[in-house]
């Protein structure tokens, strides 16, 4: 996985270079397709992380010991000096190493330079403990930090460990383990009960389960067909099984998910972006106060003492070090994230966790999104004059040339395409249907703006029929029409009562047909519906919503509905097992298509929000507080750790809540 490092705008390294080294760490321990592996060293390398400052903090022991308890005659002059610089090296060599890289990168204000000014400063005006104290507790802040970034991006993580490293395939008959990317579309994977597939493919068993839960967050069992596509990081749950692979390794939709979830973390949300750009103009300021502390007085104070109003310039930096923000702020949308993740839900980007935070209306689909999308041929209305049968198989043939559910239900309900039938000039009529030609008579078919595009005249109401119908016309004749029901989701209910409690709006936009819509909107309750839609009329009614001032979620299959997807805050896709396109496409992918998870989503956003902005009152609180006191005199290096340290530590405890919470 690739590193996020905190940068400003400009490229510059702000902040957390233990995070970097714990993620470097981390990287020795992955082969070249990033699987993690497990590491015995784990336990080893968070304790040399931590001996630099277990060495300073036992020798600092020791000389406040010699200084305030003993008091032996030879712990005096440079003895006491370099047994506090030995004490200093451990903890404060790393950071004045890091203060320097950050300035030939052109950073000169970064935390390092205050913190390396700030004990240095310390050590010129003898206050060698409290010099080497508040270098201690930052590094040990910086550790504890570094350690809380890496359980933050831990849910996210954990996907790497989804796809197998081997696999075992069959070769003439003969099972053969070979690594997992190395395996070619064509080969034939055996997989034992227990086991998880390492590449996308089709299950060539008769039946067999598997746990989803790698992909979907839903641990209940999902039962296939011979024939039917499994993916890499499904556990095969029975006997075994044999699968084709169908997808290289790479290609796999596991291997596309968790590019995602990689990308995630690069795109900032404006709480992050505000606090870079903030932390760059905030610190030169600090440090110019600090300055001007240090040296003004002298102008003003009658009985000024340069050391004394320099040890309250090096509190003054100590406390304005903006790491509790640029750390923690970050680490809050690391767990959205996670926690997204944890729970089948994908976000693109911490940036849309904002958006979804302050959704005022959920516009939707129906097809797919509240309904199952399982389509059934109902009945079939033909006119007397025209043969059923052979219309049908007409019908079949052209719509073979469509992957649209009502295809699939024509094709489940006809059967086999007829190879001898020929159709020419084959045309997909956006939001209207198939036209084709049939020994040279024309075969439409489609919804009934078709019938009118084409000025087909038939003597029903199709508004009076509530099944979405699927009119044909043949040699410029109406012929009749098929009616075509679909079920809603079991959980589109407890979904729209859900927005409904977070005082959200909710619209449907349908290409289906008003009667249906309006039907399926009315038994659940969705507060407005609207149905017989182009997609252009799609964008116009988000437009229209929009232009109230609204933030608008739109929540479709991604691909069909890319313009209202576009034009939308925040395009949510019911990604599921679905096509790669759809998860490119969204904002927002919920990979087990269950509606509710729209509301969990809108919460995870909130819940993170909520905590980031908690997490940058805590510091400009308490540090504003300190600064006035350091500056005042009235505050002491120990409370200048705390305002720093420890209101960092604060945060990010705050800020992991959200890894723990339920939604």
């Amino acid at each position: 996985m690739e590193h996020q490092h905190i940068y400003d705008k400009e490229g510059k390294q702000i902040c957390c270079s233990l995070e970097d080294k714990i993620n470097n760490d981390s990287e020795h321990h992955s082969d070249d397709d990033g699987h993690k592996h497990d590491n015995s060293n784990a336990v080893k390398s968070t304790f040399q992380m931590f001996l630099p400052a277990i060495i300073s903090l036992v020798l600092l022991m020791f000389a406040i010991g010699l200084d305030n308890y003993f008091t032996p005659s030879w712990f005096t002059g440079y003895i006491r000096i370099g047994w506090y610089v030995l004490a200093y090296i451990p903890v404060g060599f790393p950071v004045i190493k890091d203060a320097f890289e950050s300035i030939k990168k052109g950073d000169i204000f970064s935390e390092f330079l205050l913190m390396s000014i700030a004990t240095i400063g310390a050590f010129a005006i003898a206050e060698f403990p409290e010099g080497v104290a508040v270098m201690l507790f930052y590094a040990i802040g910086e550790i504890f930090q570094a350690l809380a970034v890496k359980r933050a991006k831990a849910n996210i993580k954990t996907l790497l460990d989804q796809r197998p490293d081997e696999v075992t395939i069959l070769e003439n008959n003969v099972a053969k383990t070979i690594k997992a990317s190395n395996a070619k579309i064509g080969d034939i994977i055996q997989l034992k009960a227990g086991e998880k597939l390492g590449l996308d493919g089709e299950l060539l068993s008769d039946t067999a389960s598997f746990n989803t839960a790698a992909l979907t967050g839903e641990s209940k069992p999902d039962t296939k067909a011979k024939g039917e596509t499994v993916l890499a990081g499904m556990i095969n749950l029975n006997s075994v099984c044999q699968v084709k692979v169908t997808v290289a390794y790479t290609d796999s939709k596991l291997s596309k998910i968790l590019e995602l979830v990689q990308d995630a973390t690069a795109k900032k949300a404006p709480t992050e972006l505000f606090i870079r750009k903030f932390a760059k103009i905030y610190t030169p300021i600090v440090v110019f106060l600090a300055v001007a502390i240090c040296v003004v007085p002298m102008l003003f104070v009658e009985n000024y003492q340069f050391n004394d109003w320099l040890y309250r310039a090096l509190i003054f930096l100590v406390i304005s070090c903006p790491c509790a923000l640029v750390i923690s702020i970050p680490l809050g949308y690391f767990g959205g994230i996670g926690a997204a993740s944890k729970n089948g839900i994908l976000f693109k980007g911490s940036n849309y966790l904002d958006v979804m935070a302050s959704v005022q209306n959920v516009v939707m689909d129906k097809t797919g999104t509240m309904t199952e999308g399982v389509f059934k041929v109902q009945e079939v209305i033909f006119n007397s004059d025209f043969n059923k049968d052979e219309i049908l198989q007409l019908v079949n043939v052209l719509e073979s040339q469509s992957t649209h559910p009502v295809a699939t239900a024509i094709h489940q309900f006809v059967g086999n395409v007829d190879s001898t039938i020929t159709l020419k000039d084959v045309e997909e009529i956006s939001g209207h249907g198939l036209k084709a030609y049939v020994n040279g008579k024309e075969l439409l078919v489609g919804n009934f703006k078709l019938m009118d595009k084409f000025s087909i005249s038939y003597d029903i109401d199709p508004s009076s029929i509530v099944y979405t119908l699927i009119a044909v016309a043949y040699d410029k004749k109406f012929v009749g029409y098929l009616t075509i029901a679909d079920s809603i989701k079991e959980d589109a209910q407890i979904t729209i009562d859900k927005l409904k409690a977070l005082g959200v709006k909710t619209t449907m936009l349908s290409g289906d047909k008003t009667t249906v819509v309006q039907f399926v909107a009315q038994k659940l309750g969705i507060t407005n519906a609207f149905g017989d839609l182009l997609p252009e009329d799609k964008v116009n009614k988000v437009k229209e919503i929009i232009a109230k001032k609204e933030t608008v979620a739109f929540v479709g299959d991604g691909v069909n509905d890319a313009p209202v997807v576009a034009l939308s805050n925040v395009g949510i896709a019911m990604g599921g097992l679905g096509s790669d396109a759809t998860i490119e496409t969204a904002d927002v992918v919920i990979q087990d298509d269950k509606p509710s998870k729209i509301a969990m989503a809108i919460n995870i956003g909130k819940k993170t929000k909520k905590i980031v902005w908690q997490n940058i009152g805590l510091a400009f609180t308490v540090k504003a507080v300190v600064l006035i006191l350091g500056a005042g005199g009235l505050a002491t290096m120990w409370e200048a750790v705390f305002a720093d340290v420890g209101v960092a530590l604060l945060a990010i405890l705050n800020a992991v809540r959200i890894q723990r919470m339920k939604f």
